[in-house]
C-alpha cells in the first residue's frame, strides 16, 4: 500500500472517526483503525465492536491495499505535522511509514483481516431526512437518555417511524423527552429502534452540515450515510417502554411563564440546591411562584417570580437539572407547565405546540 495526499485531505476523514476508538481495549484490534486504499480512495474505518465509522477521502494511489495502524497515535501525528504539508504513506511487511517534509515516523501495524466490519444491511428499509432536522430531533431529546441503567434498553434513543413521520424519545425513568419530525416522504416501514448511547451521541458529533442524509434500518443495526462518512450502529434488543401511557394529559393547573426568566430563577435558585439531589421547591398561588431550596450546609435560596397561573395553590418539588434542561431544548419565548397535582408528572411544553413534549416526576423535599 502506498498513497500521497495533503495533510488536511487525511485529518479531517480522521477526525470524523477517531471518537469511537478506545483508548483502553480489552482487544488489541480496537484500538487501530482500518487503512484501505482503491479507487483513487483511502477509506478510514473506527469500530468498537457497537459502532463503526467509516471516513472516505481522495488521495493519489501509487499501491492499493489495505492495513490497521495505531489509531491514537496516528492521528496524534497528522495532527501535529503543519498546516499544508504533503504526507506519505507506505506498508514494507508489518511496518506502517509516514513521511512528511523532514519528519519521518514508523508505525507497528495489525492484520487487517482481523479487523472487525460490519456485514450487510440485509432487509433494511430506508428514509431521507435533513441534517438539520435530525441534528434538531437528537439534540431536543439526547440528555433524557439514561447512563448504565440496569434497564440496557433505556440506555439509548428510540426513534420511530410512522408513515411521514419521525419521533425520537428518551427516558431515564425520572423524566421523558420526546420530539417529532415530518418527513418529505414516506418511510419505508413503520416501526421502532433503540439506537445506543454511544451511537447516538457520535451521529449528533457528526451532523454539522447541511443537505439531507440517508438513514437505513434494518433488524440489528442502524447506518447514517452523510457526505463522506458512514456511521453504523448496533441497535440494542429490548422493549422501549410504553411512553405515551406515561405522558400526562394538559392539566387544569397550568403555568405559562417567560421561559428565559423562569430559567434564570431556576438557575440562581439552584445553587444551593442539595449537591445530590438537586431539589427544588416550586409553591404555587394565584399570578407567582416561590422558589426555594436549601441544602445540609443549612444554606438557603428564594426567589419569587411573577407568572400567569390560577390553578390550586400547591407545593411541588422537582430536580433542577432536569427542569433546566427542559426548559434549555423546549426552544420559545413562553412555556407551559402542566400540573396535576404535587404527586403526579409535570408536562412541559411550547404553547400551541405538540413536536417537542417533556415530562418530569416530582421529588419529595
Amino acid at each position: 500500500m502506498k498513497f500521497s495526499a495533503p495533510r488536511e485531505a487525511i485529518l479531517k476523514p480522521l477526525q470524523a472517526v477517531i471518537g469511537v476508538v478506545e483508548r483502553r481495549q480489552t482487544m488489541p484490534i480496537l484500538s487501530h483503525i482500518l487503512l484501505r486504499v482503491a479507487d483513487d480512495k483511502l477509506a478510514i474505518t473506527a469500530s468498537d465492536l457497537e459502532v463503526e465509522l467509516v471516513a472516505e477521502t481522495a488521495v493519489e494511489i501509487k499501491a492499493v491495499g489495505e492495513i490497521t495502524v495505531p489509531g491514537r497515535k496516528f492521528y496524534d501525528i497528522c495532527r501535529a505535522l503543519p498546516d499544508g504539508c504533503k504526507i506519505d504513506i507506505s506498508t514494507t511487511g508489518d511496518r506502517l511509514t509516514l513521511a512528511a517534509g523532514r519528519s519521518r515516523f514508523t508505525l507497528s501495524t495489525l492484520n487487517s483481516s482481523d479487523f472487525p466490519t460490519v456485514d450487510g444491511m440485509s432487509g433494511s428499509h430506508s428514509l431521507e431526512i435533513e441534517q438539520s432536522v435530525l441534528r434538531g430531533l437528537i439534540e431536543k431529546t439526547q440528555f433524557s437518555m439514561a447512563q448504565q441503567d440496569v434497564r440496557y434498553y433505556l440506555n439509548g434513543l428510540l426513534l420511530e417511524t410512522e408513515g411521514k413521520r419521525l419521533r425520537a424519545v428518551a427516558t431515564d425513568g425520572h423524566r421523558l423527552a420526546l420530539a417529532d419530525a415530518a418527513l418529505s416522504s414516506k418511510a419505508g416501514k413503520d416501526g421502532q429502534v433503540i439506537m445506543p448511547r454511544k451511537g447516538v451521541l457520535e451521529l449528533n458529533r457528526l451532523l454539522d452540515g447541511e443537505g439531507k442524509l440517508t438513514i437505513a434500518l434494518a433488524a440489528n443495526h442502524i447506518r447514517v450515510d452523510l457526505e463522506g462518512v458512514r456511521l453504523t450502529s448496533k441497535l440494542i434488543d429490548g422493549r422501549f417502554p410504553d411512553y405515551e401511557r406515561v405522558i400526562p394529559s394538559k392539566a387544569a393547573n397550568i403555568i405559562k411563564a417567560d421561559r428565559e426568566l423562569l430559567r434564570q430563577a431556576l438557575q440562581r435558585t439552584g445553587i444551593l440546591s442539595n449537591e445530590k439531589y438537586r431539589g427544588v421547591r416550586l409553591e404555587l398561588e394565584a399570578g407567582k411562584a416561590t422558589l426555594s431550596a436549601n441544602n445540609p450546609d443549612q444554606e438557603e435560596a428564594t426567589e419569587s417570580l411573577e407568572l400567569e397561573y390560577q390553578g390550586q395553590g400547591m407545593e411541588i418539588g422537582f430536580n433542577v437539572n432536569y427542569l433546566l434542561e427542559a426548559l434549555n431544548a423546549v426552544g420559545g419565548e413562553q412555556v407551559e407547565l402542566h400540573i396535576t397535582d404535587a404527586n403526579s408528572s409535570c408536562l412541559i411544553v411550547a404553547p400551541g405546540s405538540d413536536s417537542v413534549k417533556y415530562v418530569v416526576m416530582p421529588m419529595r423535599l
